[in-house]
């Protein structure tokens, strides 16, 4: 029987799946703990946000959130006292209409203020309902046409290979954004050029606009369709901390090739009035709702979330 390249990114990307769970194990406890913490601080802030305005992207801001808890916390090397350094890493959020969480932990990082994320999609704001880099400090690329932003981010790291810059580019596409073929056209083309300096996360939470992804265009095995375009990959828990970190180390351990890790999460998660519904791309809520949702992540700070 033939033996097709398909196989082998299957059974590459369970390898992968099972070395993250591993490595998660022995993750230090401590920046774990961080990490958590971290990352229901992002939530509170971005739902606070939320709530000055009534409305807005909420399923899939907060599907996100743990991984740029990971990617902020400690990761990514970054000075918020000058967001365009040079040589800093660079974060393309490609699903733009995720910038709440993305301001959110900006904020908490000392870029700006926290209290301005309540002018969320306000007239004359810095924070738009997708991401704007000549609006808000600490935004790398200005995103929000689906697609666009993984040929962005293949461009800054192509660029900042070839001025000799050891920087990382981050990308992150929705499940539903590879829809696009844009994103198929950059899978080839960031191979094609072993851009080993993009590390691309898929956000895999099953969901798009207008129903489950399954329904609308199946995307079938998503890791094994970037690994047959000779990406690296790995698939891992989203909502697991650890093991995003521990998919991002194993990436940076392979200097031939972009990487992929398509993180398994749940749209909505941490919002109490998001969780577990299918319309969640985009909400309106009640005070009421809101106050709930913020007593809930309050609560969970307060009694010990990260310690």
């Amino acid at each position: 029987m033939r033996h097709s390249r398909l196989d082998d990114a299957n059974c590459v990307t369970g390898v992968e799946r099972k070395f993250a769970e591993q490595e998660a194990e022995i993750v230090n406890p401590t920046k774990v703990k961080e990490w958590k913490r971290f990352a229901t601080e992002i939530r509170l802030a971005a739902m606070r946000a939320f709530g000055a305005l009534g409305f807005g992207h909420v399923g899939g801001t907060m599907s996100v959130v743990d991984l740029l808890a990971v990617l902020y916390g400690g990761v990514m090397s970054i000075d918020p006292k000058n967001p365009r350094w040079e040589d800093r890493d660079w974060l393309v959020m490609s699903k733009g209409h995720a910038g709440p969480a993305l301001y959110a932990a900006l904020a908490l990082k000392g870029y700006f203020p926290a209290e301005e994320l309540l002018t969320l999609n306000q007239a004359k704001t810095h924070f738009p309902s997708h991401c704007d880099r000549n609006l808000t400090p600490g935004v790398d690329m200005t995103t929000g046409s689906l697609g666009q932003g993984m040929s962005t981010a293949i461009g800054v790291a192509l660029g900042n290979r070839l001025d000799g810059r050891q920087s990382y580019t981050y990308l992150i596409l929705g499940d539903g954004e590879c829809d696009e073929g844009q994103v198929w056209e950059g899978a080839l083309f960031a191979s094609h050029r072993n851009l080993s300096n993009l590390i691309a996360f898929v956000d895999y939470n099953k969901q798009q606009l207008d129903g489950y992804t399954k329904d609308i265009c199946d995307l079938g095995n998503l890791a094994a369709k970037f690994a047959a375009f000779e990406w690296f990959v790995q698939d891992t828990d989203g909502g697991d901390v650890g093991q995003i970190y521990a998919a991002i180390q194993k990436s940076k351990s392979q200097r031939k090739r972009p990487s992929m890790i398509v993180l398994n999460t749940e749209k909505g998660k941490g919002c109490k009035f998001a969780e577990h519904q299918l319309y969640n791309h985009h909400m309106t809520f009640t005070k009421e709702q809101v106050d709930e949702a913020i007593a809930v992540l309050e609560a969970e700070l307060k009694g010990g979330v990260g310690k």
